[in-house]
């Protein structure tokens, strides 16, 4: 049973990754370039999880701890760029 919720987590999570993807391409604003870099990062830590716990390993929990700050550091920076043209002032 909890294969088959781990398979229909894997697909829901890959389904929203791809669906961000598309929001990338296609965004008409960088807000929305922006905000779909960041639900990609949410559902990759999902996904992580969710490999976590089909392995059984605890790993993946750390990993995706890293991923989230990487993913939190990244948006701000990309935010900062956006509105004020430098990163570093």
């Amino acid at each position: 049973m909890i294969a088959m919720a781990l398979s229909f987590g894997f697909a829901c999570f890959g389904f929203g990754v791809l669906l961000c993807v598309y929001r990338i391409a296609k965004g008409p604003t960088a807000a929305d370039r922006i905000l779909a870099l960041d639900t990609i990062v949410i559902n990759v830590i999902a996904l992580l999880i969710l490999y976590g716990m089909h392995k059984g390993t605890a790993i993946y929990y750390e990993a995706s701890m890293l991923v989230a700050m990487v993913g939190f550091v990244s948006t701000v920076a990309y935010c900062r760029f956006v509105l004020r043209g430098d990163i570093i002032e």
